[in-house]
């Protein structure tokens, strides 16, 4: 993966599709998910949360996927939820074209910017009503500005010129007055492109990037500002083509706003947002590094290099010393083997010693002795005078026997040298097999990390797939099935989402139930404008039956009417007064009498996944496998809902029933009405 850093287009474009989805939301929350990364949770009424993902240095986007959040929050976090949740975020800006996003957010108690720097380390600065420093994510003294609490914040000095605001003729003196400076420099410090899109502008415009500004033609120089302002032009005018840009075996190279001439020919895949594509591109690069533990591919190579060298010294020092240990023993058993002539040799020596003679005239005696090939002389090799060690050579085997010690002493030396050779070589064999073990790890961690940079959104799909965010529908929020024929029937779950579904869910052409009853939801067939069938009306009937207070009395049917929603409003008689979740019912009901009361539930299997749905019997048979069916009644809660999923086990094929037994009861709650009621003895 290759790209780096955020540039100057891409702040442009992100923050333009940014105003157009963040704006009025309020801060629900805030995380600090590492040392430089902030997680925005954004709340906006009747709308799914958002997420705002804040990376100083380096990235901003919303994200739809689960970030794992720090159980103690880090003291920044913590400063930033204290000033700025529960506050309304009002307007985001980029700072000229510079790489600098600014949030306005407004509080009971003040109002607030926050500054978020991507160039360079980058960092994240609150400031408060006065212009002062709050808070920072790094606090700094600089050349030209400091970032210091309580100091006031000043902007960094500009990069360059804002090509916004340089007209062709300022352009051309620009790049001229910089002479010998090659063109692809001149423009990337002239104007705030950065040395990126200056290179995608002299490509489009056809010039050569090395060309010194001294000698551009007046053609080129028109060429290169046409082809500046139609890449900021496609930018301001909302005319983007987000893609990632892939390499030949389908890894993340770039994700880009704009269809570019660069990557022309490479593989691009499209998205519907800028932001959607920096969400998927960013979540497999942080993926990524964090797997890796931020440690490069050549450092582990040289890391296994080193390991197998010292396994390589290892096996040597362990050969060495088996040898050595198996040397000393077969000294030892020769000793005892010859062990008559041996001490033979050791007496010569002791009593020739003994008479008065010196060693050089017994070594003489003993030579002659050896080269006329008597025994025991025939053993002996050579003499230390000075250790008083007596070399000598049997059955092949060269060693010394040392004259101040006995001649089995001399033995049980060399035996004892190689039992602790042996205890040595226990200690080296286990230092062996760790450093082997590190080197698996290491080769392990390699192959890994050779993997990880060459994955493709394919290869990741199923892992990254899990950690998404599914957004719910803005029924999802309120009891729901889809009839037989297709249509969405919305029902309320309390007061609230009474009043929250006529007024801001129903249109004119829906049409709304309600039991015949006090203590009932209103139900709501989402109609689209088209007519649905009487098959439709009597299952929106029964769910509004399933739901009223008839259940937890126990009635078997119970009267329900239907009603245009012009025929509801809040006001009632003179003097009277409508509670939340009532509305005055005028004009005619459409009656559907005696209507059973009674609730199905059905799974089905999608791709070896369970799926639980709820609602009237004939909607839930026709898109579940199997249903059983739940009327009025005094079984409760977890006994109930015990009983439900193992009568639906019952009715599936074997594959499918322990996962159905062990499916936890919240998945059938919400379908049940009161939480109690029984399984007629017909449906098990």
């Amino acid at each position: 993966m290759v790209k780096k850093e955020f540039t100057s287009f891409d702040v442009a474009a992100v923050i333009r599709e940014l105003k157009e989805t963040i704006l009025d939301c309020r801060i629900s929350n805030i995380y600090q998910l590492d040392s430089k990364t902030l997680l925005f949770k954004l709340r906006k009424p009747d709308k799914p949360d958002l997420r705002l993902i804040l990376e100083a240095g380096r990235r901003i986007h919303l994200t739809s996927y689960v970030m794992e959040k720090p159980l103690v929050p880090p003291a920044f976090c913590m400063a930033l939820r204290s000033h700025l949740r529960n506050g309304w975020l009002v307007s985001v800006e980029q700072y000229g074209f510079e790489r600098i996003i600014v949030f306005h957010f407004k509080t009971k108690a003040d109002e607030f910017k926050l500054a978020l720097e991507l160039f360079g380390e980058g960092n994240i600065i609150l400031v408060n009503g006065k212009d002062k420093i709050t808070h920072a994510l790094v606090y700094k003294r600089m050349r030209d500005r400091n970032i210091v609490r309580d100091e006031i914040f000043r902007y960094p000095p500009p990069g360059g010129r804002d090509p916004f605001k340089v007209s062709k003729e300022e352009m051309k003196e620009g790049l001229r007055n910089l002479g010998d400076v090659e063109v692809v420099r001149a423009l990337a410090r002239f104007l705030s492109v950065g040395g990126f899109y200056a290179e995608e502008i002299l490509l489009r415009a056809d010039v050569e990037k090395t060309k010194h500004c001294s000698v551009l033609s007046d053609s080129e120089l028109d060429a290169i500002f046409v082809s500046l302002h139609d890449l900021l032009s496609q930018v301001a005018e909302g005319k983007l083509q987000p893609n990632i840009v892939l390499d030949e075996e389908g890894s993340f190279v770039d994700v880009v706003p704009l269809r570019l001439k660069r990557y022309e020919g490479t593989t691009h895949q499209p998205y519907g947002s800028f932001n959607e594509a920096l969400d998927e591109f960013y979540v497999r690069v942080v993926a990524a590094e964090k797997a890796i533990s931020n440690v490069r591919v050549e450092e582990l190579k040289r890391e296994a290099q080193r390991l197998e060298r010292i396994i390589e010294s290892q096996k040597k020092t362990l050969a060495e010393a088996e040898a050595g240990a198996q040397n000393d023993r077969r000294i030892g058993d020769a000793i005892y083997a010859h062990s008559s002539e041996l001490q033979s040799l050791l007496d010569r020596f002791l009593e020739s010693k003994k008479a008065g003679k010196d060693w050089n005239s017994i070594i003489t005696d003993i030579q002659t002795e050896k080269r006329a090939d008597l025994e025991p002389s025939a053993f002996f090799e050579s003499f230390d005078q000075r250790s008083l060690v007596v070399n000598v050579c049997v059955d092949g085997l060269q060693f010394g026997l040392n004259l101040r010690h006995k001649l089995f002493e001399n033995a049980g030396h060399f035996y004892d040298r190689s039992k602790r050779a042996k205890q040595k070589m226990e200690g080296a064999n286990a230092a062996l097999e760790e450093t082997r073990r590190k080197l698996m790890e290491v080769e392990s961690k390699i192959k890994k990390v050779e993997e990880l940079e060459h994955v493709t959104p394919v290869q990741e799909e199923e892992e990254f797939a899990k950690r998404k965010v599914k957004h719910k529908e803005w029924f999802e929020k309120f009891r729901w099935f889809t009839s037989s024929d297709g249509f969405l029937v919305v029902a309320g779950k309390d007061a609230v989402s009474n009043e929250v579904l006529i007024k801001k869910h129903t249109d004119q052409h829906d049409i709304v139930f309600h039991a015949d009853i006090v203590g009932a939801p209103f139900v709501v067939i989402k109609t689209n404008g088209k007519t649905p069938s009487d098959q439709c009306l009597r299952e929106a009937g029964e769910f509004a039956a399933a739901f009223s207070k008839g259940w937890r009395e126990g009635f078997g049917s119970i009267d329900v009417y239907w009603v245009k929603p012009e025929q509801l409003s809040k006001g009632g008689p003179s003097g009277g007064y409508v509670s939340r979740g009532g509305f005055v019912v005028s004009g005619k009901r459409n009656l559907m009498r005696n209507v059973p009361i009674r609730i199905a539930i059905g799974v089905s299997v999608e791709d070896d996944e369970l799926r639980f749905a709820g609602g009237p019997i004939d909607a839930i048979k026709t898109k579940t496998n199997e249903h059983v069916t739940i009327v009025p009644g005094q079984q409760k809660s977890k006994e109930l809902f015990k009983h439900v999923l193992k009568t639906l086990a019952a009715k599936m094929p074997k594959s499918h029933r322990e996962k159905i037994l062990k499916t936890s009861i919240e998945e059938i709650r919400e379908f049940i009405p009161y939480n109690q009621g029984r399984v007629p003895e017909s449906d098990m």
